[in-house]
């Protein structure tokens, strides 16, 4: 089941059921919000798509349409944007080593020493996958900011002035709610555009945290239940509307080299991301990337995101950010 958020011709807010032609969506009664949804699910304890099938209305919106009109939503929201955590894992897919490695030898040069990017990477594939019931290795973790750091589908991706370059990361995220003791509660999962730059965390791998420090984007449907154990997608760069660069991605579990359950435990483990009525969108690590392709993307570029489970295509463009200057603090 796959669930969406827009809004109507009127400006209100609604929570649509995607049908099986993935043209159209039905609202659900009297539920505005996804979060508001998962709220209800908990209260009654059954399952969020039981609840959303209860819900939906028989009449139809033109999903289609509201994409092209610009009024779809990103899938999971808070009220409070500090409420809601962005936060993610890299090296955490098979593929992903190659594509780090290759930034690392545009960057350095093909006889510079190994990064320590491949060290946390092969400790992934000897203890990322533990049994059930035990913990696994510590995956790479980073923050990347709070609800308001989140674009639409279809929304604008700004570079910032001060950025030495931005591109697309295709990923999965994990869409979380914590219930009121404590507890770490998933939602489900979209698809993620990780906009990062990655000139900055080439040049030295203590700088990831910074580079990931920017917008980002999810969506446009939110995939209820399990995860398929494979995922395969395509990433493009469209320039001037033809294709630039693509590639195929493969994400789910048979294509990582950690389990989802363990990224879920080495960021949950810790009380501050277990407060009750919090959000979090957890981004589960890219395998492919244009920037790893020798690709400089520019603003105007278009990044396109698919992958047959989870409907539409996310689509935002790259526009320039604010122009760099001087931060100055003043005494009080």
């Amino acid at each position: 089941m796959r669930l969406i958020q827009y809004r109507a011709q009127d400006g209100q807010r609604h929570v649509g059921l995607v049908d099986a032609d993935g043209d159209h969506a039905r609202p659900l009664k009297g539920v505005a919000t996804v979060y508001k949804l998962s709220q209800q699910a908990l209260a009654q304890r059954i399952s969020l798509a039981d609840l959303a099938a209860r819900l939906a209305e028989p009449e139809q919106v033109d999903y289609a349409a509201l994409l092209r009109e610009g009024r779809v939503l990103a899938p999971l929201d808070h009220p409070d944007v500090a409420r809601f955590l962005i936060t993610g894992t890299g090296l955490s897919h098979i593929g992903s080593a190659s594509a780090r490695n290759k930034m690392h030898t545009l960057t350095h040069g093909s006889g510079a020493p190994e990064s320590d990017s491949m060290k946390i990477f092969r400790m992934g594939l000897e203890g990322g996958k533990p049994a059930s019931g035990e913990i696994g290795v510590v995956p790479e973790w980073f923050y990347k900011g709070t609800g308001a750091c989140v674009v639409p589908p279809g929304g604008d991706l700004p570079l910032p002035g001060f950025a030495l370059s931005g591109a697309e990361e295709p990923e999965i995220v994990g869409l979380y709610i914590i219930d009121d003791a404590g507890a770490p509660c998933r939602i489900g999962f979209a698809l993620g555009n990780e906009f990062s730059d990655h000139t900055v965390e080439a040049m030295n791998y203590l700088y990831t945290g910074l580079s990931k420090l920017r917008d980002c984007s999810m969506g446009p449907e939110l995939l209820t239940g399990q995860l398929p154990a494979e995922v395969r997608g395509m990433s493009r760069v469209i320039r001037g509307g033809k294709t630039l660069w693509e590639d195929e991605f493969l994400s789910g579990e048979s294509n990582m080299s950690h389990s989802i359950a363990n990224l879920e435990h080495h960021h949950f483990k810790y009380g501050i991301f277990r407060r009750p009525g919090d959000l979090h969108a957890h981004y589960f690590g890219a395998a492919v990337m244009s920037y790893a392709a020798g690709i400089r993307t520019e603003p105007g570029d278009e990044f396109e995101i698919s992958a047959a489970a989870f409907g539409k295509p996310l689509r935002n463009r790259m526009v320039p950010g604010d122009a760099s200057h001087p931060i100055l603090v003043r005494t009080l």
